[in-house]
């Protein structure tokens, strides 16, 4: 058992962990990270909330096969999505020390 004075200062210290990573979580959220496929004809814009708010084809590859074009918007997507966990990681593991909190 914790005598109480480090109970409440345990206490002060995850309180002052939740504020960072909710500012964290604020700020991931704002940022944009894009993924490409193709050689650049494929462009996917996400932010840190996992929505994706572009996509960019290069018209010259429209007449090519859809399946093709759609291996191309998958691949530049879930490289966008890759990059996003990336940042959350590289953020939130800065601010938990390494720990692996299950949501972040």
């Amino acid at each position: 058992m914790l005598p109480k004075g480090n109970m409440q200062s345990l206490m002060k210290q995850a309180q002052e962990m939740q504020k960072k990573m909710e500012e964290a979580q604020k700020e991931l959220e704002s940022m944009e990270v894009s993924g490409s496929a193709g050689g650049g004809m494929v462009n996917v814009v996400a932010n840190g909330k996992k929505e994706v708010k572009s996509l960019k084809i290069a018209p010259e590859i429209l007449d090519e096969d859809a399946e093709m074009i759609e291996d191309m918007v998958l691949a530049a997507v879930n490289q966008a999505m890759q990059k996003v966990d990336e940042l959350t990681k590289d953020r939130m593991g800065s601010i938990t020390g390494g720990m692996n909190l299950p949501g972040f």
